[in-house]
């Protein structure tokens, strides 16, 4: 029996380090290599990189297709306008058909007609059509009628004409034209598809620049932070798997200084935590076999107690006594370190039933100890079952601290409230000496906080894990005289 205890102490004990010093698991490592296969940081920058270079170079692209369309009749018209001069300085002789052709040939134009010093000159070498497809004041144009145009010309030609209207230069007052849609379109497809190259080639050069330089300032100091961090959950406490910081002083600079603070106080803390659970698994053990050997050695002090010798009467008790206290204290060890908590089951519990049974530790006294508990109809949300012992734990507590102190008309008083809305407050109160310094210093210390001789110091650590696991909090309230704790829950 002693074997098989101690072997299953040994395994409890030796999950626990496991557990605690167990690195980042099989699934997981797997979920960060399918998040790793997709699409990564730098992937993500370059693609947004690459929106927003194409979307810069749409809105350069179209106005510059939509202007060239402009500076390209524009050009026409200045033609038009040198052919109207040349036939206006031949005003004394006849224009011949085959100079007309000539003129409106180089202008690329069906007709020219100019307006000046109160004369119209009309140049065509067919007959004006009485309809054209578009008419362009290029004195009244926006940006928004030459992107229209320029739509239109390319998505919907037509074989009507286009009018071009324009201010004149050297006696005219106005110029009109009539040009074919044709050679426009043809000129402008070939500007456009020119201006796509060279913004293509303008593009993927910008989108390439743009990429390394994220790659260098951001992805790959990013990419050290996560293979870090990766590598110190795999060993946290190998002391070379934490970053050096570098030296830059911008945010990643100062998240590399976070992490490596991180890194070393858990390392620290994990190392420290295995030896406290090594030393755990030591101490439990001897626990279990001091606890054996004492209760051994209880049995021969209840035989001494029936012997007749005078000084064994006198001595049996005491030593009785003592080796109780230390086969409680091995006890009270041993469930400490044993395990932890369950996870609570809260329901809606009432106060009352629970504390029914709370007067009767005032039996554990030697000298009369008065315990009133008054619940009313509160109820709380918490688990019966670990309410019940916290509450138990602190009442015994006080219950002992009046018979060690001997105090006349000692009395635990135990009251619930509600004092503010969603909250029930409990209040466990005595009229004793109260508590030392030394004990409010480690007062939810294990095995720091005991003021009795023999106790063990972990009823109040124990009722205070009990009640936070449930929500609560646990507190000792400053008052004169007496001890008073304060548990708040919330309301069921």
């Amino acid at each position: 029996m002693l074997a098989r205890s101690v072997t299953g102490m040994a395994l409890e004990s030796d999950t626990a380090v496991a557990a605690s010093a167990r690195p980042v698991s099989a699934p997981a490592r797997d979920g960060l290599d399918r998040r790793r296969t997709r699409l990564g940081l730098s992937g993500r920058l370059f693609l947004v990189t690459v929106a927003f270079v194409v979307v810069a170079e749409v809105l350069t692209y179209v106005p510059a297709v939509a202007n060239y369309r402009i500076e390209w009749m524009s050009d026409r018209l200045a033609a038009a306008q040198v052919a109207a001069l040349v036939l206006d300085g031949r005003t004394s002789e006849p224009v011949s058909e085959a100079l007309e052709s000539r003129l409106l040939a180089g202008v690329n134009a069906r007709a020219i007609a100019v307006r000046g010093g109160g004369t119209q000159r009309l140049l065509a070498i067919e007959a004006v059509p009485e309809s054209v497809a578009d008419t362009v004041d290029l004195g009244d144009v926006t940006a928004l009628s030459a992107i229209r145009g320029a739509w239109r010309t390319l998505v919907t030609p037509t074989r009507e004409p286009i009018r071009v209207i324009g201010q004149g230069g050297g006696g005219f007052d106005r110029v009109e034209i009539l040009l074919d849609e044709a050679p426009l379109r043809s000129a402008m497809i070939d500007y456009a598809l020119r201006l796509l190259v060279s913004s293509l080639i303008i593009a993927a050069s910008a989108a390439g620049l743009v990429f390394v330089v994220l790659q260098v300032l951001i992805v790959r100091p990013v990419r050290r932070l996560v293979t870090s961090i990766t590598a110190f959950a795999d060993d946290p406490e190998d002391a070379g798997r934490i970053i050096a910081p570098s030296r830059r002083s911008d945010e990643i600079g100062q998240a590399e200084l976070a992490l490596g603070r991180m890194q070393r106080s858990l390392a620290d803390q994990l190392r420290q935590k295995r030896r406290l659970a090594e030393l755990g698994l030591a101490v439990s053990k001897i626990s279990h076999e001091l606890r054996n050997l004492l209760t051994g050695a209880q049995l021969l002090g209840d035989r001494l107690e029936g012997t007749a010798d005078p000084t064994v009467q006198r001595v049996a008790p005491r030593l009785v006594g003592t080796l109780a206290r230390a086969i409680r204290f091995c006890e009270a060890t041993l469930a400490y370190g044993r395990v932890t908590e369950r996870a609570p089951r809260l329901t809606r519990t009432p106060l009352a039933p629970i504390f029914a049974e709370l007067p009767d530790l005032a039996a554990l006294s030697a000298h009369p100890v008065a315990v009133q508990a008054a619940a009313g109809d509160l109820c709380v949300q918490a688990d019966a079952e670990q309410l019940g012992r916290a509450l138990a734990n602190l009442v015994r507590n006080a219950v002992q601290a009046l018979d060690g102190a001997k105090v006349t008309d000692a009395a635990v008083r135990v009251d619930a409230t509600r004092e503010e809305p969603g909250r029930v407050t409990i209040l466990i109160a005595d009229n004793g000496p109260g508590l030392p310094t030394r004990a409010r210093e480690n007062l939810f210390a294990p095995f720091a906080g005991s003021t009795r001789s023999g106790g063990t110091g972990l009823g109040l650590p124990i009722a205070a894990e009990l009640i936070g696991i449930n929500g609560g909090t646990l507190t000792l309230d400053a008052c004169e005289g007496g001890a008073r704790f304060r548990i708040v829950l919330p309301e069921g």
